[in-house]
């Protein structure tokens, strides 16, 4: 899978946070309900639709991440693409969770449209770096010189004192990293100590998370002091005191708490908790516009723009979204640096804007032919029969970038800059009603429209897992499935199993074709937890086909299953159609 460094995203910079025009609404509600106060409109409810990827650190796609935005759920496919339609959120901020296990949690905070919001999100993994014991201080420190001091006093969850072993898993951020803005939570919108809404300027993050001997949750009880290199390019401007700000993972935005101290090459403080955090400095804000369009006067999509602050040493990226517009908040009474780019990375035009004492639109900025090559892709997804699938989407991959497209009644489209040395693409198309994907066809861009006409979605994906809770949306799971036999019994499972994370896992000690009960076989998923000898159920499971090595295991299951938590009584029906492994 290609490398995916650009950011697919909506009409904002993800480090400069739109602000709104909607009536305010009280933030506390069902929606979206932070655990922190901030100054700050976040608008009415809305209802929104979000497609976005989840890829890891190399930029390859993750499969069976649990995406939440409000109180809606789904998981990300093969390609680690998810699509949620009419979630409810704020209609300035929309606040999105990424979680799987092995990795930390992912987050993005958008300012919501009402066309299409897309979002990408950069997992990382969740490896113990070092040990520490209870009782004595210890430390653990990364290779570029992140340290974290313990004072040795841990707690469990529930608050009581913890003793033994110590496993650390910590990442730091440098502000240079290219993808510091997919990999990090949120946005830079803040909280400052009064309650102001802030944007920051970040001069590191460092992200800890400590578990017990069992793979228990930790938190401190005591301190801890966390060190964080400062990037040579921000020494001479880091200020001698910085702010410190944790990321409210309840809220989706970051508080200030304490301060750090410059000591040599490093910022220095003192933590009570762990989550993110953040050494930042703040700034008064205005709110930006500007709108890319051709000579024709016609919005201009996917544009990467970069504004620069004349007082900070890195930019902070946007896309333009489908109208060609970008807004955000931008430091006030200061010059910025605007540059934008072509698909290529390449630039193709720099300019200095501002300064800006209030909220400003700026004219329209016209990319010339002389510039760019742009072009809209479309077409037309249709299944077998040549009817239009209804709920899929299309991925368009070029050059190093990857853009997706959702399907509307069949139709999709891509508007796009092209560079002139290369105009090869391809397209990948998925109907998820029907299971069915196109595979991965060849095209080249032609100016101004690229027509690739009906997109057949006819080559059915090899092997899949859906199951339905109650009657809400059906769950599919496609991609790398492992499924076999051995000596200790019948498994199936999709990226581990997926207790809090959506993934799948069935387990049993018998593979004669047959109907059994929970005695046999056993579930564990992220929607229901599990099912099995220990929970009260009536989940039959009826193993219909058991091939050989390279053949296909068939199964269905249904039922009712009690959640031991909440007491409720659940109905659950389920296909399981896979390729044996082993």
């Amino acid at each position: 899978m290609k490398n995916l460094k650009f950011i697919l995203t909506n009409i904002f910079f993800i480090a400069l946070l739109l602000v709104g025009c909607d009536d305010n609404d009280d933030i506390n509600d069902s929606d979206q309900n932070p655990s922190s106060s901030i100054n700050y409109d976040f608008g009415a409810s809305v209802s929104r639709d979000f497609i976005g990827q989840i890829v890891d650190e190399s930029g390859n796609p993750i499969s069976s991440v649990q995406i939440k935005i409000g109180s809606s759920t789904t998981q990300t496919d093969v390609n680690g693409v998810f699509l949620i339609k009419n979630a409810s959120v704020k209609s300035n901020f929309a606040y999105i969770t990424a979680t799987k296990s092995g990795y930390l949690t992912g987050s993005r905070t958008v300012v919501p449209t009402s066309g299409e919001n897309k979002v990408k999100i950069m997992l990382l993994t969740a490896t113990t770096v070092g040990t520490v014991t209870s009782g004595s201080a210890g430390n653990v420190t990364l290779a570029n010189g992140t340290k974290v001091i313990f004072d040795g006093n841990f707690k469990k969850e529930n608050g009581s004192a913890y003793l033994g072993s110590v496993n650390v898993v910590m990442h730091h951020l440098d502000p240079s990293d290219e993808n510091i803005e997919i990999k990090m939570p949120g946005s830079l919108l803040a909280s400052s100590s009064n309650g102001e809404a802030k944007v920051l300027e970040t001069y590191g993050m460092v992200n800890v998370e400590l578990q017990g001997s069992g793979g228990e949750k930790l938190q401190l009880s005591g301190s801890a002091s966390i060190e964080l290199p400062i990037d040579v390019a921000q020494a001479s401007s880091s200020p001698s005191v910085i702010p410190l700000w944790h990321f409210d993972e309840e809220a989706g935005y970051w508080v200030q708490e304490g301060s750090a101290t410059k000591v040599g090459n490093k910022y220095i403080g003192t933590v009570s908790h762990f989550s993110w955090w953040n050494c930042d400095a703040q700034f008064p804000t205005v709110n930006l516009c500007l709108t890319i369009v051709n000579p024709n006067n016609q919005p201009i999509e996917n544009v990467q723009v970069q504004l620069t602050p004349n007082n900070q040493t890195y930019p902070r990226s946007g896309i333009s979204n489908s109208n060609g517009e970008i807004c955000g908040l931008v430091p006030a009474n200061e010059t910025l640096t605007m540059t934008i780019l072509d698909n290529c990375g390449n630039v193709i035009h720099t300019s200095q804007i501002g300064p800006f004492s209030s909220n400003t639109v700026l004219p329209n900025i016209v990319l010339t032919a002389g510039m760019v090559q742009q072009t809209t892709v479309v077409g037309t997804l249709a299944q077998c029969n040549n009817s239009n699938v209804t709920d899929g989407y299309v991925l368009l991959h070029y050059g190093n970038q990857t853009l997706v497209s959702n399907v509307t009644n069949g139709s999709f489209d891509f508007n796009t800059l092209v560079c002139s040395a290369n105009d090869a693409f391809t397209l990948e198309a998925y109907d998820y009603t029907n299971l069915q994907t196109s595979g991965t066809i060849a095209y080249t861009f032609t100016s101004p429209t690229t027509n690739v006409g009906n997109l057949v979605v006819c080559t059915a994906v090899t092997e899949y897992i859906t199951y339905q809770i109650d009657n809400n949306p059906v769950k599919y799971l496609i991609g790398s499935i492992n499924a076999g036999y051995s000596p200790n019994g019948l498994t199936i499972s999709i990226q581990g199993n997926g207790t809090t994370t959506g993934g799948f896992y069935l387990w049993g000690n018998n593979n004669v074709p047959g109907i059994y009960t929970t005695s046999t076989y056993q579930l564990e998923g992220g929607d229901f937890n599990y099912i099995g000898q220990q929970t009260t159920n009536t989940v039959s499971f009826n193993l219909s086909n058991f091939g050989n090595v390279g053949g296909y295991i068939d199964m269905t299951f249904s039922g009712t299953y009690v959640n031991p938590t909440t007491s409720v009584t659940h109905s659950i029906t389920g296909v399981i159609h896979v390729i044996r492994d082993n």
